[in-house]
């Protein structure tokens, strides 16, 4: 990982390397001959490290690998209302939403086989931790991290899918190809006590020495308890495992918001558990992927209008076209502060360069198209990136990608006490809310709505704006059960009134000149995943 793990990745990448293939994963790929291998308390480090890496791979990629690979993550969006893949309608991401996803998509094959892999990685590591000659508390703080992160792969197994094979052993070939399914029920009930026991045997984030970012602490396990128990519906129970990261007092809402995400930052005290890159080592390669083509980038990251419209004006009122605070020449004029730290916008600049998207900018590498490797929405993304970098856009940027921040903790505590039905005060909410709209950089008014169904939605859309591209949204789309409403009918992009050719060229035209993206068509058997047919043609067990 970053920095305790710097020598030990190199040590690991250099051993590492067995592939990996379609069937349930049956022993860790990065698994050392046993009988030598559990011999010191350096090796088991480095079998940690291998656990903390699970199945991410450094470099550029298709599909995810690992739910925290930066495809895991943030192309996790083009799924939802907030982006859109600039490979097209074809991509596999869409497809998870749009009305044809299938058992063959490679997006969920790629989710279920990085889960597999890591599980099986912990339960080798839990099965041979305690043959390691070495202090008992270091040895019991390494079982607990094991746990953890077994447990966050269930979080996500169970979210996505429900019934799941539940794997707590190294399988044989025989048995990893005969497993069977558990309910839901049963994967929730033991990524609970999995993370209880994790939750008692981590540090505290502030116990936590700069030599060891990248460890999980308690805060980790909590934050990742509770989202499972605001999924659940299970209210109380997820508002007091909040209240008590909130109680430690080890976290903190950082004054500036985009530093958070990228090298600047990333190691403030907001962000609790964060996937860890290493320059040159084990690099963070979105750049290419994401950076503008004036930049040598790909663009393959494209935000939505109905993202960029959610975020209101920097006096605290919502957005509108109509309003005279909005400026075409300046879309993040008077806006939220949190809209400039995320969004590069046509005549924006983007690492010093005037970034041109005009549809009718023929000339320019980034002009809005169907066809140029370029943005497709109007929109780029600035968030994640340090604008002075100048590397190698696949190997040298290090920037970290949050997994939990503490504004996740504070709205996700409202929202529990809001659903609980427990009574809404100006006091809570000036602890939750409005400390994340009122960080010095964002500084918008306080929000005093107080009747449940108003802020419900004030809410939400907090939530939406603040974690956006956090890889949370579809998530929070599930659990709400609001696909129906926000996947389903056309999707749009920036508006360009002024444009000549937009009436020729732009699929479908919208009142508002903004530039047609795409047309999903949520089903209500989307909610839940299949199971790769990879998975099923060889234990037919579990496609049942």
């Amino acid at each position: 990982m970053k920095t305790i793990y710097k020598p030990l990745l190199v040590v690991l990448l250099l051993v590492s390397g067995i592939s990996c293939d379609d069937k349930l994963e049956q022993f860790p790929t990065d698994a050392f001959a046993s009988g030598t291998f559990w011999t010191s308390e350096s090796n088991a480090l480095i079998a940690l490290t291998g656990m903390y890496r699970g199945n991410i791979n450094y470099g550029t990629q298709v599909v995810p690998s690992d739910w925290w690979t930066y495809c895991g993550i943030v192309f996790l969006e083009f799924a939802t209302d907030n982006a859109y893949d600039r490979r097209g309608d074809n991509s596999t991401y869409n497809r998870l939403t749009d009305g044809t996803l299938l058992p063959n998509n490679n997006v969920v094959n790629g989710y279920w086989q990085g889960s597999y892999r890591r599980i099986a990685i912990t339960n080798d590591f839990l099965e041979n931790i305690d043959n390691v000659n070495m202090p008992g508390e270091r040895r019991e703080r390494m079982k607990s991290e094991a746990r953890f992160l077994r447990a966050t792969q269930y979080f996500y197994l169970s979210q996505f899918w429900g019934d799941v094979p539940l794997v707590t052993n190294t399988l044989t070939p025989d048995e990893a190809n005969n497993v069977e399914k558990s309910s839901k029920a049963t994967i929730v009930d033991f990524t609970i006590q999995e993370l209880e026991e994790a939750v008692a045997g981590l540090p505290r984030f502030a116990d936590i020495p700069a030599s060891e970012t990248g460890r999980a602490s308690k805060q980790a396990a909590l934050a990742f308890l509770g989202r499972l128990y605001l999924s659940e519906k299970r209210f109380d129970e997820a508002s007091a495992v909040y209240k008590q990261i909130i109680d430690y007092g080890d976290n903190i809402i950082d004054p500036e918001y985009g530093p958070l995400f990228t090298t600047e930052n990333e190691d403030s005290r907001e962000n609790i558990f964060s996937v860890q890159f290493v320059s040159g080592l084990a690099p963070n390669a979105m750049p290419q992927h994401a950076f503008p083509a004036a930049s040598s980038g790909w663009h393959i990251i494209n935000p939505l209008g109905s993202l960029a419209e959610e975020y209101g004006f920097d006096d605290g009122t919502p957005f509108s076209y109509e309003d005279p605070k909005f400026i075409q020449e300046d879309m993040g004029a008077n806006r939220d502060q949190r809209f400039r730290d995320t969004f590069i916008w046509n005549e924006s600049t983007f690492q010093g360069r005037r970034y041109v998207c005009h549809p009718d900018s023929t000339q320019s590498v980034d002009q809005l198209t169907y066809s140029k490797q370029a943005t497709r929405t109007g929109f780029g993304i600035r968030k994640y990136f340090d604008e002075s970098f100048n590397g190698n856009l696949r190997n040298d940027y290090g920037g970290n990608i949050p997994i939990i921040r503490y504004a996740e903790v504070l709205l996700s505590y409202l929202e529990a006490e809001l659903e609980a039905g427990n009574p809404i005060t100006q006091d809570l909410l000036d602890q939750t809310i409005n400390l994340v709209r009122g960080r010095e950089s964002v500084g918008l008014p306080p929000v005093t709505e107080t009747n449940p169904d108003a802020l419900r939605e004030i809410l939400r859309r907090e939530r939406r704006i603040e974690l956006a591209f956090e890889g949370t949204r579809l998530w929070d789309i599930f659990r709400w059960e609001i696909g129906e409403e926000v996947l389903t009918g056309d999707f749009w992009g920036a508006p360009f009134p002024d444009s000549e050719r937009y009436p020729t060229t732009s699929i479908k035209l919208d009142p508002q000149s903004r530039w047609y993206v795409t047309t999903k068509n949520f089903r209500a058997s989307d909610y839940h995943w299949p199971i790769p047919e990879s998975e099923t043609n060889i234990n037919p067990k579990l496609a049942n």
